[in-house]
């Protein structure tokens, strides 16, 4: 809410002095920026605009038009933009700071983390649930101080579950504990509370009455709570997209998790249809948001691109050897449960939200068999938005505007805009041809300062998985 309430220039006006670790990774830091001659996709959803020149002025978008008309400020740093795409920065909303992979591996993720989603093009991201609640925390005050290179932080707190669940996570028997929890991370700093998989509907309300009382938000993981229900509840946002969805399954029993839940997900789950078209419609009259991780999901599916070779070489030794020994045996196993046509149905539905006028977000969430990575994920879930019939405009507007929106910070950060601070990622391509340029990031820009993409990336080879 504190950036929100303070204008673009203020902000800039804000910026930390980089300490050294962070200066490492910059290549473009001037009081005045241009990028000519470049194509942007803005976020906003509105068309690509080629041979465009956009100014920045102390960290803040002052000029955006045809590279022919806009005069470039005497002095500027100059970007060449020729053959490029130029996009507002990610919004990653299901990125977390922690990591886990095939063979039970976990590690908090405090420098490979940062650098990767900053690299990656993500400068701003929704923790959506933690493991080490005061890593993240402690994270974001160095971040925001400058000491070292990373993503603006929305602290998430610990994930609230119920009977049945454990581990990291806190267990809410009562709505008197949830109550609790959520009045002691509002305290610590959190701005949003995460829902597990097996929390009750009289757990989940109380905690995000309690929430909105503190004034912060709620997301949940849901599976024991259907959509319609925790709507009902007045949550703010789902995760997962239809993946998670619980609606579909036939015979739920109420606050139960049912077994297999995915699997039974992927066999009924739809864009359309008189389970999914009322519930959408649902979702939207109560200004519910929701948020995709399909990069995620996908590891868990067949004959999927998710062996990528730049995600394998940043990958710890026995990381990578147990991911692929895990992705050898999804693809080689007879009858896998889950199915191609489920996944396709699973981005029908959050198409169908999207086309509805829902405001639909993105994110990674870097666990599962731990083949997606931070921000290299986030870019993954572009190119399954356009494989899912979203143009290259939506799938941008998804990354980026939209999850402004659900952070309530949409006047400031978001969108290649006047006013807006100059949080931008330069790709070599052109993104409405092929989805793949999303990978070749070469600067990204946060608060208007450059940074060098490749060098953040590199900086994190055979790390990933142990910090």
């Amino acid at each position: 809410a504190g950036l929100a309430a303070l204008s673009p220039a203020l902000l800039a006006a804000q910026r930390p002095e980089l300490a050294s670790a962070t200066k490492a990774y910059v290549t473009v830091d001037s009081a005045v920026i241009a990028i000519t001659d470049v194509l942007v996709i803005d976020g906003t959803g509105g068309a690509a605009k080629p041979g465009q020149t956009v100014i920045i002025a102390n960290g803040v978008i002052t000029q955006v038009g045809p590279a022919k008309k806009v005069k470039v400020p005497t002095g500027a740093a100059m970007v060449d933009g020729k053959g490029k795409t130029l996009i507002p920065g990610i919004i990653g909303m299901h990125d977390h700071m922690y990591y886990s992979a095939a063979g039970g591996r976990s590690a908090q993720m405090s420098y490979t983390g940062p650098r990767l989603y900053l690299g990656a093009g993500v400068t701003t991201v929704r923790t959506t649930g933690s493991q080490s609640p005061y890593g993240d925390i402690n994270l974001k005050h160095r971040i925001d101080q400058g000491q070292v290179p990373g993503p603006r932080i929305y602290v998430t707190t610990p994930y609230l579950t119920g009977p049945g669940g454990g581990g990291t996570m806190s267990v809410a028997e009562t709505p008197e504990q949830a109550r609790r929890f959520v009045a002691y991370w509002a305290e610590e700093g959190a701005t949003w509370i995460k829902f597990y998989t097996n929390i009750s509907r009289e757990a989940m309300g109380a905690a995000i009455d309690e929430a909105h009382k503190q004034g912060m938000k709620a997301t949940g993981h849901l599976c024991s709570v259907t959509f319609r229900e925790a709507v009902g509840l007045h949550i703010d946002d789902l995760a997962h997209g239809g993946m998670t969805a619980t609606d579909f399954i036939e015979g739920k029993e109420p606050d139960k998790c049912p077994p297999n839940s995915l699997v039974s997900t992927d066999r009924a789950v739809a864009g359309d249809g008189p389970i999914a078209t009322p519930l959408i419609s649902y979702m939207i009259e109560n200004k519910v948001s929701m948020t995709t991780t399909p990069a995620v999901y996908e590891l868990f599916y067949q004959n999927r691109p998710v062996t990528d070779e730049r995600v394998l070489n940043l990958m710890a030794p026995e990381v990578r050897t147990a991911y692929v020994a895990e992705r050898a045996r999804i693809d080689s196993t007879a009858d896998w449960p889950l199915t191609a046509e489920g996944f396709a149905r699973a981005l029908a539905f959050d198409k169908a939200f999207y086309a509805a006028g829902g405001v639909l977000a993105s994110g990674v969430d870097p666990t599962g068999n731990g083949g997606a990575l931070p921000g290299f994920g986030d870019q993954r879930g572009y190119e399954i938005l356009i494989e899912g019939k979203f143009t290259p405009e939506q799938a941008v507007q998804v990354l980026s505007l939209n999850g402004a929106k659900i952070l309530g910070i949409a006047d400031v950060f978001g969108s290649v805009e006047v006013g807006k601070v100059a949080d931008l990622v330069l790709m070599n391509g052109d993104l409405r041809t092929d989805a793949k340029v999303i990978q070749n990031v070469e600067i990204v820009f946060k608060d208007g300062v450059g940074y060098d993409s490749p060098k953040l990336i590199q900086a994190t080879k055979g790390r990933v998985g142990i910090d």
